[in-house]
Parts: C-alpha cells; sequence; structure tokens
C-alpha cells in the first residue's frame, strides 16, 4: 500500500525531474527555425538568388521577397511557422527587409542555442537579449541622420537599394515611380503615414519594364464599349458611376411569361423601348457624358439597343467595373456610386479633362487623365501599368515596387535614414560588444552573443557576393572599431566601403541608404520572437 503511494506521488514530481524533454522541445523548435532562415539566406542582398515556388495550384512564382517566399512555402512546424509570421509583422510594420529579419531570428537562435548548451536558463537568455535590443535600437537611432521628404535625391538612394536586391534592380524607372508615387499621394508637410491603397497597380503583359509609366489620375483595364458606335475618346468628361444595368428587366427564377399573340409582343419590345430610352434620356438630362458601369451576375450590363442610344446621345461607356474597384475610382474621380436611375443626378458625378482609350503594346487600357484635386481631406490617387514580359517578371516587378513604396512610406512615417550594406548591424554589434566587456553577469555573456549573431547579415552579404567573409568581416571590424559607423558590405568594390554619404578619410559613399525603421523594427521583432520560441518548453496536441 506504502510502496504504490509512494510511487503515485512520485509520479507528480517526475515532470519536474525530467531535465531532458524541454531541452529536446527547445532543440528541436531551435533547429526548425533555423533551417526556415537557412532556406531564405541565400536571397538575402544584392547579390542574392531568387527562389521558384510551385504552389499546390500548379503556378509558379519566381521571388526574391522573403515574406512572399515564406508565406508560400509549406511549413509544417509550429515554430518554424512564426518566423513565417515574423516575416509578415516585419511586411505590415515597414514592408521591406522581411528577408533580413528572419535571417536575424535565426541567428540568435543559434546564439541562444549555444548559450543553453552553456547551462544558463532560457528565461535569463530571453530577457537579456530584450536588453540587447532595446539597446541596438538606441545606436542604430543615434547613427542615424534625419532628412527632409523635399530631398528628392536621397529618396531615391533609399528606393534604389531597396530595389537592389530584386530582379528590376537594373531599371532606371522604377526607383524614380515609386518616390514620386508615394509623394503624389500625401501632402509633405503633415504627413506623417501613407495609405498605399490609393496608389493602384495595373499589370499588362507585353514590352518590357522600362516600358511601365506612373498616370497621374486612373487606368481602367476594362475597354470601352465599342459595338454600339459610341465614342472612344471624350474631352471635359463627366464620369457617372452607375451599380444598375442598361437592360431590359428580367423576371425572377421560376417564372415564365407566355405570349400568345403577336400584338402583346410588340407590345413588350415597344415597353423595352421606352424604359431604355427613359434611362438614357435621364442620364443625359444630368450632363453625364462617361458611364462606368459595375459588374453584374444577374443581368448583362447594357444591351445592343441601350448601346445604340448611348452612342446616339454621343456617351461612352465601360462596363464590367470590378466590385473592389468602385471605392478606387470614386476616391479618383471624385464621383458617388449611383444606385438606382431616380437617384442619378448632377451633384454625383465626377469630372475629368480627358477620358479615352489607348492602345499600347497590343493591350487596350481606359486613362483617364487631368483629373480635378479633390477637395481638402480627400487623398490624390496615382495608377501605376506596370508591363512585363511574362507574368512572373510582372509579378515580381509588382512585388518589388510594392517594397520600393513601402521604404518611402517608413521615411514618411520616421524620418531617418541609417547606411546600408550591413553597416547599422556591424555598428550595433561593435556597441554591443564594448558593452558586454563592462557588464555584470548574463549581460556580459549574452550581449556578446546576440553581438555575433548580429554579423550574420554582413556575412551572409559577402557570401552571396561570391567574397571572402571571414576577410571581409574581420576588415568590417576593424573599421567599426576605428569609429567608422557608416562603413559596411561593398558589393561593388569587392570588400568593405562606406556606404551613406562620404566617409572620414574622404572616401567616397556609395549612397547605399536605408529607413531607420526598416532596422528597429527588424531587430525589435527578431528578438521578440527569439524570446518566444526559447519559453517553449513543451508541445502538447490537442484534440
Amino acid at each position: 500500500m506504502a510502496a504504490t503511494q509512494a510511487a503515485s506521488s512520485n509520479a507528480g514530481n517526475n515532470a519536474f525531474k525530467d531535465k531532458e524533454k524541454p531541452q529536446a522541445v527547445r532543440t528541436a523548435n531551435i533547429v526548425a527555425a533555423r533551417a526556415v532562415a537557412d532556406a531564405i539566406r541565400t536571397s538575402l542582398g544584392p547579390r542574392g538568388m531568387d527562389k521558384m515556388i510551385q504552389t499546390g495550384k500548379g503556378e509558379t512564382i519566381i521571388t526574391n521577397d522573403g515574406n512572399t517566399m515564406l508565406k508560400d512555402m509549406a511549413v509544417l512546424h509550429p515554430a518554424a511557422k512564426m518566423l513565417v509570421d515574423l516575416a509578415n509583422a516585419q511586411d505590415i510594420e515597414a514592408g521591406d527587409g522581411t528577408t533580413s529579419v528572419v535571417v536575424i531570428a535565426g541567428s540568435l537562435l543559434g546564439a541562444a542555442e549555444r548559450l543553453l548548451a552553456k547551462g544558463i536558463h532560457p528565461t535569463i537568455i530571453s530577457e537579456s537579449f530584450q536588453r540587447a535590443a532595446a539597446q541596438a535600437v538606441q545606436v542604430l537611432q543615434d547613427i542615424s541622420t534625419p532628412i527632409n521628404l523635399s530631398d528628392r535625391q536621397t529618396l531615391l538612394r533609399a528606393a534604389a537599394t531597396s530595389l537592389s536586391s530584386k530582379i528590376v534592380s537594373q531599371e532606371p524607372k522604377l526607383a524614380p515611380m515609386a518616390v514620386d508615387a508615394v509623394l503624389k499621394v500625401i501632402d509633405q508637410k503633415s504627413a506623417d503615414n501613407v495609405d498605399l491603397k490609393n496608389i493602384r497597380m495595373l499589370k499588362k503583359v507585353g514590352g518590357v519594364i522600362d516600358d511601365s509609366e506612373m498616370i497621374d489620375g486612373l487606368v481602367l483595364q476594362q475597354q470601352v464599349v465599342k459595338s454600339g458606335g459610341g465614342p472612344t475618346r471624350i474631352e471635359k468628361a463627366r464620369i457617372g458611376l452607375i451599380q444598375f444595368q442598361l437592360s431590359p428587366p428580367k423576371p425572377d427564377m421560376e417564372n415564365q411569361i407566355v405570349v400568345n399573340d403577336y400584338r402583346q409582343m410588340d407590345k413588350i419590345l415597344k415597353e423595352e423601348r421606352t424604359y431604355l430610352l427613359n434611362m438614357v434620356k435621364k442620364i443625359k438630362k444630368a450632363k453625364c457624358n462617361v458611364l462606368f458601369i459595375q459588374k453584374s451576375i444577374l443581368r448583362d450590363a447594357v444591351n445592343d439597343l441601350s448601346l445604340h442610344f448611348l452612342a446616339k446621345l454621343n456617351i461612352l461607356c465601360v462596363k464590367d467595373v470590378e466590385r473592389d474597384e468602385i471605392e478606387f475610382i470614386c476616391k479618383s474621380t471624385g464621383c458617388k456610386p449611383i444606385a438606382d436611375i431616380d437617384s442619378f443626378t448632377e451633384d454625383k458625378l465626377g469630372s475629368a479633362d480627358l477620358i479615352e482609350e489607348v492602345s499600347s503594346l497590343g493591350s487596350r487600357i481606359t486613362k483617364v487623365t487631368g483629373v480635378k484635386a479633390p477637395s481638402a481631406g480627400v487623398p490624390k490617387t496615382v495608377s501605376i501599368v506596370c508591363r512585363g514580359a511574362n507574368s512572373l517578371i510582372l509579378d515580381e516587378a509588382e512585388r518589388s515596387l510594392h517594397d520600393a513604396m513601402c521604404v518611402i512610406r517608413c521615411l514618411v512615417k520616421k524620418k531617418a535614414m541609417i547606411p546600408g550594406g550591413g553597416a547599422p548591424e556591424m555598428a550595433v554589434s561593435h556597441s554591443l560588444s564594448r558593452t558586454a566587456l563592462t557588464s555584470s553577469f548574463p549581460d556580459s555573456i549574452c550581449f556578446k552573443a546576440f553581438a555575433e549573431a548580429l554579423e550574420v547579415v554582413p556575412i551572409t552579404l559577402a557570401e552571396n557576393a561570391g567574397l571572402n567573409a571571414i576577410k571581409v568581416v574581420t576588415e568590417l571590424r576593424a573599421r567599426h572599431a576605428n569609429g567608422e559607423p557608416n562603413v559596411g558590405v561593398s558589393i561593388k568594390r569587392g570588400g568593405v566601403g562606406v556606404m551613406g554619404t562620404d566617409g572620414k578619410a574622404g572616401e567616397a559613399g556609395e549612397g547605399v541608404m536605408q529607413p531607420l525603421l526598416v532596422s528597429t523594427s527588424a531587430i525589435e521583432l527578431a528578438s521578440e520572437t527569439v524570446k518566444m520560441i526559447l519559453r517553449i518548453d513543451d508541445i502538447a496536441l490537442s484534440r
């Protein structure tokens, strides 16, 4: 009896005595998360490679964007999924630096694993890492330089740096396009954030990337309906956006109409004609000369008769406008969507100087230009037409442009720049190593590990460019110890070089700059994720 009691009380204590399991779980989590980080490490930096991903539907994606890669990979391990979420968080917060944030997190996990092997408790490690991250952010703020949004050269440098790692890095037009698009939709004096929904991208296969253009106004991929003989170009347009259809009403699904006399048939056709004519007359009466018709599933948007009437009254018509484009069209032209013919009044129309259908490089699009500046408080909008040889390049160009616009958005949020090319990580690493020498116990060893872990960024940049990583990083350490915080890995020189503006010894800078927000949020998010992964000591399955 006593023996069984002793055994049962002992079973409760076994959970605490079993030191092996938490250790095994932690190691498994770290290994899984690091595997993800290593998978995308090769795509970091201007010489990074691209990944080709085949989705479950059989589509192919070619990308260099860390967030896109991880999102489309089939990641099963729960700890590795945390890195996917981490890249996504960085994409929402900063928009760029999604690859670097995962690489930094993987490297910090490696450092943590080495510290765990020395017998330091995971909570102590994670708290010390959190302190190190706070100091890192402080260091980054110290080496940053404030900028002004009216200084276009600086913004162009930041956008070009963001595009340097993508397929489209050689295209001269994309960086200015990203900068101009963002500057157009904000008020430069008072803005502190950018809504990228006000910039619309339209992808058209055909031509090369260099044919892409930015249009101050609105571009629709729907073509003008020409079958009724209506106009395809209208100046001084008054735009009506309707959500009803210019076609005769249909009976409900189950109903049938039996016509047993040709006079009744005539009557129905006549009714139809009058019904349509009245609608079109009301539209003309409101001085509207351009119609955008929302796509409808139940009925045809227009039939031949109504097209004929529209053409007679010289009204240009575009049908099948998608539901999700409505909001953007309203923002751009200042019109309001009209749900039924009785509420079609002049105050709901938008206006533009010119609406025309243009045919370029084998595809036709409808351009709306010369839109009146909307009233104060309503944001301006811009459309970008991306061209490319095939859909894979188009998708990648769109993602790259989005990243470049996010970089400008970061600069609007936090108006400060830091040098790129691994220089900020190296500066933080140097500063933390110095702090570690004089700190008390957990920080002295954990800060050193954190500092070494951050060196992964310059190491990876050098490796991807085919340079000797050890030589480059030791030289970087020496230059940073000499008090040159803006020295980074220079791909052009095949070694190290000054990244930002000119260096101390009059060395010309490479102009590789990135927003402060990208690096600070990368280090904060990476260290938080590492903290979360370290604190897990058991994985339980729920039913």
